[in-house]
């Protein structure tokens, strides 16, 4: 049996914060706002791989209601949610993703994020950086959007 996810998640932009994105420290002047660490990226992989398995969303996992979950690791949450899928029977075939951003440039980035992603159980991810041509929020530089699609098996 497989399974398709797909996750997306956005967030604003904010000073004074860390730019994380699929667990690396991207050197920007701004970070992204959120009740954990703001990590679009990872995020948007947590819901397709939720949402692949029936398993709800990020949301109902990691309220932002919830005060354990201020400040958290994406990545950390990420763990989490692998491990649970596993224990469910999925195995991850591969994640492909996207982050669309007008800056930074993120293709210096991605060997770690990739690296960071692995560590955290996955296996087979791609991850690519687009702008949005001006357009729109992102294009205006008010924030960052991700897009993550994921295929499960079950044997």
């Amino acid at each position: 049996m497989f399974r398709v996810g797909i996750g997306y998640d956005s967030h604003r932009f904010q000073r004074g914060r860390p730019l994380v994105l699929g667990g690396v420290n991207v050197h920007h002047h701004s970070g992204l706002q959120g009740h954990s660490d703001g990590d679009v990226l990872v995020h948007a992989i947590i819901d397709a791989l939720l949402g692949a398995a029936g398993m709800a969303d990020i949301g109902t996992h990691f309220p932002d209601s919830d005060p354990q979950y201020r400040g958290a690791s994406s990545v950390g949450l990420l763990r989490y949610v692998v491990n649970l899928i596993t224990a469910e029977g999925w195995t991850v075939i591969n994640v492909d993703a996207t982050v669309l951003t007008e800056e930074p440039r993120l293709r210096p980035y991605i060997p770690e994020m990739v690296r960071q992603l692995e560590q955290a159980g996955l296996q087979r991810v791609n991850i690519k950086a687009k702008t949005n041509e001006g357009m729109g929020f992102v294009g205006r530089g008010e924030g960052m959007v991700a897009i993550a699609v994921c295929l499960l098996s079950r044997s």
